[in-house]
């Protein structure tokens, strides 16, 4: 029961946090919408803030899972890297999609001593750690740049989608991540 509640309280502060921000949502309205009582919320979560690092966490679970199950394969070592890519891009061309949480929360959050940008901060590392991983496997001597270039591309390519739906965005950073990758030394 109390699994439960922790989740149901968690899952209305992920909705409202991912469509109208972290800053915009008042514990007030968070408590609202699950039809609890503040109490309630502070029994589960002992601020704000861990209910918004928690959310976090529980994004970038979620992001893994959902890339993870679409990048297992034994493709060749660069092909690896453009599944990633691909997987990524192709969660953002989905409707459902409305933005990196950590991406947002850091901006929301722009102080760099506070938990939510250090945790935003560390999240978006992984995905480049990731990428990183997969390039150096690949061979690619410049493996740390062609990640920051990818993440660059990926970042920059939710961004646009996000704000302008079926702007060809997704498309034209997949090309453009063949290109570093086909080029990467």
């Amino acid at each position: 029961m109390a699994t439960q509640m922790r989740e149901h309280i968690l899952g209305v502060a992920s909705d409202l946090f991912s469509t109208r921000g972290i800053n915009a949502t008042s514990v007030d309205t968070i408590v609202a919408e699950a039809g609890i009582a503040k109490v309630t919320l502070y029994k589960y979560f002992k601020s704000k803030e861990q209910l918004i690092l928690e959310y976090l966490r529980q994004y970038d679970e979620k992001l893994w899972q959902k890339l993870s199950a679409r990048t297992t394969g034994h493709e060749a070592p660069r092909e690896k890297i453009m599944g990633l890519v691909n997987a990524v891009m192709d969660w953002i061309e989905d409707p459902e999609f409305k933005g990196f949480a950590f991406v947002k929360a850091s901006v929301e959050f722009p102080q760099m001593e506070n938990p939510v940008h250090q945790t935003s901060v560390e999240f978006a590392q992984t995905l480049r750690n990731s990428l990183a991983g997969l390039a150096a496997e690949a061979g690619i001597k410049s493996a740390e740049t062609l990640a920051l270039q990818l993440s660059m591309v990926i970042e920059g390519a939710a961004i646009t989608e996000n704000m302008q739906r079926q702007s060809g965005a997704v498309q034209h950073a997949k090309e453009l991540a063949r290109i570093l990758i086909d080029n990467a030394k």
